[in-house]
């Protein structure tokens, strides 16, 4: 087979197996449809618990109150559909990886999913009720705290993915040991920078409150320092290197041996 007829082989596989990934995707979501409106609810309960009495969220547009559930519904279908597509990446590369690369990609692929579950659940549980209990408290008297649908979910999904991706350090720091970009001792230097710069991050991405910035920045250097501490384990062999080298030098002498012989 030539390499064009592989290149469109593997075109027609990636085309199957996106297919197949947002088939998955739709099917979750129509099965959710049904209960979009208890999904949202399950997502606004942080603020409409943290709302003083009478309080209530609006809709400042005509068709939000039928837009947002169904962003929702579709946000939780795909999180739902996820280690499915995950499943299907993993086949469509499988294929090409050594057997200790496969060995140590399924295992993270795995841990970046369920490490990014751990951080919107983080947010979820403990960020969102804090922050909103702290807004509610500041709110000058006379004035009615009411968030618009549209807003809060946006608030959330971004909220989310700064968290999740936050999460997601362990991995990149495991990453980057295991393919010898970096080593644990200049991740080890590289620490007090890690410090300044989780906190330049929880200012970025979280909203303009100090409770929010220093739950992003917390978790986001102390899984710097849980990255560090599993990296010891699966961290590139010391000797490898050097097993390469003497292999060299053994093939070398050996090639010298043979030039060396007198001719017959």
């Amino acid at each position: 087979m030539s390499s064009q007829d592989t290149f469109i082989s593997h075109l027609i596989e990636l085309r199957q197996r996106l297919v197949r990934s947002i088939v998955a995707v739709v099917a979750v979501v129509l099965c959710l449809l049904p209960w979009s409106r208890d999904i949202y609810a399950l997502l606004a309960q942080p603020l409409l618990a943290a709302l003083p009495k009478g309080g209530q969220m609006i809709a400042t547009d005509v068709i939000g109150p039928f837009l947002v559930p169904l962003k929702v519904t579709l946000l939780v279908g795909f999180v739902g559909a996820l280690p499915y597509v995950l499943y299907e990446a993993w086949a469509f590369v499988a294929p090409g990886l050594y057997a200790q690369e496969k060995r140590l990609v399924l295992p993270l692929v795995v841990a970046s999913f369920l490490l990014f579950l751990v951080g919107m659940s983080f947010a979820y549980f403990l960020v969102f009720p804090m922050v909103f209990k702290f807004m509610a408290s500041i709110a000058p008297e006379g004035v009615a705290w009411m968030t618009d649908i549209d807003k809060y979910f946006g608030f959330v999904l971004t909220t989310f993915i700064a968290f999740g991706v936050t999460f997601e350090v362990p991995v990149v720091v495991i990453v980057l040991v295991r393919t010898g970009f970096v080593s644990i001792e200049k991740l080890k230097e590289a620490r007090p920078y890690v410090i300044v710069g989780a906190f330049v991050v929880g200012a970025i991405f979280t909203p303009p409150d100090v409770i929010s910035q220093v739950m992003l920045a917390l978790p986001l250097w102390l899984l710097y320092e849980v990255g560090i501490v599993m990296a010891r384990f699966i961290s590139p062999p010391a000797g490898a290197s050097g097993d390469t080298a003497a292999e060299g030098a053994e093939i070398g002498s050996e090639l010298n041996k043979a030039d060396a012989r007198p001719e017959q």
